[in-house]
C-alpha cells in the first residue's frame, strides 16, 4: 500500500533527465531497430507463483533467448507482497530496477505518475496494435491518454456456486440482481440447511456494489470524492443488507480463509470470488472429482441493470530508466503475444488478455471457460495514483458499517474525509 510520495520521488518525477531517474542510453529507443539487430541483457521481475506458475515463464524466456540469441534475460521471481516497495526503492534511486516487471494493474497509474515506467505507444512492445486485447485488461494500462503496460494475465469477480446445492434447493439458475442474491441465499438455507453465502468484508469486494449503482471511489475528471455520494450510500446499504440477511457469520479476523474453507467443503452455496480461488475450490470435498459441480455467473447487477466487477491481473511494464529499452520492449511483446498467452493459460489456468488466445484447447479448462464471458462485464479501477491507498480507510469504515458500529452514511462520510487527505485538490461530492 502506498503511504505517500516522498520528496525524493517527487524530485525524480520532475527531473527525468537525471541519470538516477531516466535512461542515459541515447541509442536505445525501442522504435528504430529491427528485432534481429537487438542485443544485450535485461532483467525481468516476475511475481507469478514460484511453484505452480513460474516454470512456464522460465520456459518462455528460454524460447525468447533461442529466438533472439543476442539477448540474455536475467529472471528473478519476486514475492508479490514485497515487489511494490522493492521496485519503488530501486526506481527512486535508479539502482537495481528491472528492465521489465510484472505489475499489478492497480499500480499502473501510480508508477506512471512517478515516471517510473515508460509509455509504450509506438514501441516494439505494442507492435501489431491493441485490437486483440480484451477491453477490460487493455484499459488498465492507460494513464492520462498514454499506454504504460501490456496486459499479460487478467481476472475479475464473479458468482461461484455449488450446482448440487442449488438443485437441492430447487433453484434453476444463479441470481442476476442483489435482491435475487439475497432471496436465493435464504431459500438455500431454508431448503438445505447450508448457508447461502459468505460476504467478504474486504473493501475490494465492495466494488461490484458501487459499480452496480454507477459510482466509484472518486471521479478524476471532476476531481470529486464520490465514496459518500447517494449512489455509494445505496450500494453500501445493499452490501449491509446482504451481510445482515444472507451471509454466514463473518470472522473479520480471518474472513477470507474461512470463506474459502466453507465454500469448498460445501458449507456455503455461493461466493463472490475470482479465478485465483478456483484451484483451491476444486481441492475441497464439494468439488474434488466433480469439477462440473462448480458454476460460474456474473456478479449481481444493481440499479444500473449491469453486472460490473473490477478488472484485476497483471501487466508487463518497462522501467523508464532501462539501459536497454529495445530489448525490454521486444521481450514484453514476446511474453504477451497470443502464442505465449496460450502456453501460460494451458499450464497455469490464468486468464489470457488476448481474445485470440481463447482457443478451443485453452477453453477446455473449465476455470478459463467459466470466466471468459464474465470478463466482458469487468471494468478497470479508477485511474488514480492513490487508488491503492484508498482501500485502507475504506475497509476500516466498511467494517464498522457491517458490524453496526456506525450508520452507512456516517461511515462513508468518514471515509470521504480520509480520502481527502490522500487526494489533494479533490472536493467531497454531495
Amino acid at each position: 500500500m502506498r503511504r505517500g510520495i516522498s520528496i525524493a520521488a517527487a524530485v525524480c518525477a520532475l527531473a527525468l533527465t537525471a541519470s538516477a531517474c531516466g535512461s542515459d542510453d541515447e541509442g536505445s529507443t525501442g522504435k528504430a531497430k529491427d528485432a534481429k539487430d537487438i542485443s544485450g541483457s535485461l532483467t525481468y521481475w516476475d511475481t507469478s507463483d514460484a511453484t505452480t506458475e513460474a516454470p512456464v515463464y522460465k520456459k518462455l524466456i528460454a524460447e525468447f533467448e533461442d529466438k533472439y540469441p543476442k539477448i540474455d534475460v536475467n529472471y528473478e521471481n519476486i514475492e508479490f507482497a514485497s515487489i511494490e516497495q522493492k521496485f519503488k526503492s530501486a526506481a527512486k534511486t535508479g539502482k537495481g530496477a528491472p528492465d521489465v516487471m510484472r505489475a499489478d494493474v492497480g499500480l499502473i497509474p501510480e508508477y506512471a505518475s512517478l515516471h517510473y515506467i515508460a509509455p509504450l505507444d509506438g514501441t516494439l512492445a505494442l507492435k501489431g496494435g491493441t485490437d486483440d486485447f480484451t477491453e477490460g485488461p487493455l484499459n488498465t494500462t492507460k494513464y492520462q491518454g498514454k499506454t504504460y503496460g501490456v496486459p499479460s494475465v487478467t481476472d475479475t469477480l464473479a458468482i461461484l456456486y455449488n450446482k448440487k446445492l442449488f438443485k437441492e434447493a430447487g433453484i434453476a439458475k444463479p441470481p442476476t440482481t442483489w435482491d435475487e442474491f439475497i432471496a436465493t441465499s435464504k431459500t438455500i438455507k431454508k431448503k438445505t440447511g447450508v448457508e447461502g453465502t459468505y460476504l467478504n468484508p474486504d473493501s475490494y469486494f465492495l466494488l461490484p456494489f458501487l459499480y452496480g449503482e454507477g459510482t466509484d471511489l472518486a471521479d478524476p475528471k471532476a476531481k470529486k470524492i464520490t465514496i459518500n455520494s447517494p449512489e455509494a450510500v445505496k450500494a453500501v446499504t445493499t452490501a449491509k443488507k446482504v451481510y445482515d440477511q444472507a451471509s454466514a457469520k463473518v470472522d473479520f479476523a480471518n474472513a477470507y480463509d474461512n470463506m474459502q474453507t466453507s465454500f469448498k467443503n460445501g458449507e456455503v452455496a455461493m461466493l463472490i470470488q475470482g479465478p485465483w480461488s478456483v484451484t483451491d475450490d476444486l481441492s475441497g470435498k464439494a468439488f474434488k472429482g466433480n469439477e462440473d459441480n462448480l458454476g460460474f455467473a456474473p456478479v449481481p447487477a444493481g440499479s444500473t441493470g449491469k453486472p460490473q466487477a473490477p478488472t484485476g491481473g497483471h501487466d508487463l511494464t518497462v522501467y523508464q530508466g532501462s539501459k536497454n529499452l529495445d530489448a525490454a520492449y521486444l521481450f514484453t511483446q514476446f511474453m504477451t503475444s497470443s502464442k505465449s498467452q496460450q502456453k501460460i493459460a494451458a499450464e497455469t489456468a490464468t486468464l489470457p488478455t488476448r481474445e485470440s488466445a481463447y482457443t478451443p484447447e485453452v477453453t477446455k479448462d473449465a476455470r478459463i471457460k467459466g470466466f471468459h464471458p464474465i470478463m466482458k462485464t469487468a471494468r478497470p479501477r479508477v485511474a488514480l495514483p492513490q487508488v491503492g491507498s484508498l482501500f485502507t480507510p475504506l475497509v476500516q469504515q466498511y467494517t464498522k458499517i457491517l458490524q453496526g458500529d456506525v450508520s452507512v452514511k456516517s461511515g462513508l462520510d468518514a471515509a470521504a474525509e480520509d480520502f481527502k487527505k490522500l487526494l489533494p485538490g479533490y472536493t467531497i461530492g454531495s
